[in-house]
Order: C-alpha cells, then structure tokens, then sequence
C-alpha cells in the first residue's frame, strides 16, 4: 500500500484492510482478539503462573475495554483448556497436572508419527517452503537461545508438517498439544538456561528430507525418535525437580 494512501485511511479513522476502527487505534470488534491473543501469550510462555486469578474488572483496565470482550476472550481460553472457573466462580490459570503427563506423552508422541507420515504421503510442492520457512526462524531462535521464540517456530514447524498431511483433524488434534506443551516446554527450556541442543535443529532436517523423498517408513523411525528423546528429557527433568519443587 503507498504511503499516501495510509495516510488517508488513517486520517479517515480506518484500518490497513479498510475496517473502521475504534478510538484508540483498535479495529471495531478485535476486541476480544486482543485480549485473547495477549491472555493465551502470558499463560503459555509462564508470564502468569498456573495458578494466578484472573479478575474480569482488573483484566479490563489492562486492555482498557469493557467487560464484554474481557468476558469472551475469557471462555476462548476456557475452551482451550488454558483457565479454569472453580466451585466458588473465580476464574483462574489452569494448573499443570503432572499426573496427566504420561497420557499427554503418549498423545503426542503418535501425533509426531502420524503427521510425520502423511506429510511424506500427501505433501505438495509448495507445503515445503513454508515448513522450511519456520525451520530457519526455529534455528534462529535456537542460536539466538530466545526460548519463546523457539517455542513458537518449534510449533509452527510441526503444524505445518502436519496440514502438509492434508487431515486436518490430525492438524487440529496436534495443534492442541502442542500448545497445551508449551508451558512444560518454556520450563524443560529454563532449566538447560534456553541453550536447546542443536540435536533438536538437525532432527528437523532430517524430517524435512524423509518427508520430501516420501519415504513413510523412514518419517516414521525418524518422528518416533524425535518425540521419545524430548519426552525422555522433559520426564528426567519434571523427576529431577521433584526433590525442589516449582510452583504449577
């Protein structure tokens, strides 16, 4: 867009893609996007510790919104199993239940494998420069040892390898542990001081190329082994950290 016509869509109160916005600078109706978005951010990444209140009036100053929007983004979040609303109606940060760990391990190391194998089946020429895309913004974060964003590439990496698979309830079922992990992830992370082990980065290349010359079998062994040495990992440090206990 040039520069002259920004300005006139700024002068006449609009948005970049032409919608109204309201005072402030926000985009009629985003409302709840802002809130959500912000919200899910903080949990994921241990910003607010499982655990902490949330207060829809305190919550609405924040953003400086109404309650409405707050209210909404706040059963999203819900639904995504992030908050939890308790017996006596106070909202808070759903705590991490280490007893459901195995189960979770479990779910997620077949989704590795299953993704990972219909990438290699159904994948098209142009999945791949996306899923490249997000293994250089992954390796980046890794040299540049900036956990959040390591995270975030890491995810966005293994989406993609998974909508490359074109199922997309295996997309959407991957998508929801991979974000309900990130919180175990963010402090797994904390505890190597966010130096991720470039094992990490060469495993990705080694999927990336199994899944471009289709070999299923091999994006099998492969994605089975990648899942079992982070699960391995993160359960040898959830059990060394026992014996000092983190707040969840």
């Amino acid at each position: 867009m040039a520069k002259s016509t920004k300005v006139l869509r700024k002068a006449a109160g609009m948005a970049p893609g032409g919608a109204l916005a309201e005072r402030g600078g926000r985009v009629r109706g985003s409302g709840v996007r802002i809130a959500y978005e912000a919200l899910k951010r903080d949990i994921l990444d241990l910003s607010m510790a499982p655990g902490s209140p949330l207060d829809e009036v305190q919550l609405s100053e924040r953003f400086a919104m109404s309650r409405t929007p707050i209210r909404e983004a706040l059963v999203r979040l819900a639904a995504d199993g992030l908050i939890t609303t308790l017996p006596n109606r106070n909202t808070i940060v759903t705590m991490i239940d280490i007893g459901a760990l195995p189960v979770y391990f479990d779910a997620l190391t077949l989704m590795y494998r299953v993704t990972t194998r219909a990438a290699a089946q159904h994948h098209k020429a142009e999945d791949m420069p996306r899923i490249r895309l997000y293994q250089t913004e992954f390796t980046q974060a890794v040299v540049q040892q900036d956990a959040l964003a390591m995270i975030a590439s890491n995810r966005e990496f293994h989406v993609a390898m998974a909508e490359a698979g074109r199922n997309p309830y295996y997309t959407g079922l991957f998508a929801r542990l991979l974000d309900e992990g990130r919180r175990i992830l963010r402090l797994y992370y904390s505890s190597l001081n966010d130096k991720l082990p470039q094992q990490y980065v060469e495993e990705h290349e080694q999927m990336i190329r199994a899944v471009e010359d289709r070999d299923v079998a091999l994006c099998d062994t492969l994605a089975t082994a990648h899942a079992g040495q982070i699960v391995a990992q993160i359960q040898s440090y959830m059990a060394r950290d026992l014996q000092n206990p983190i707040p969840l």
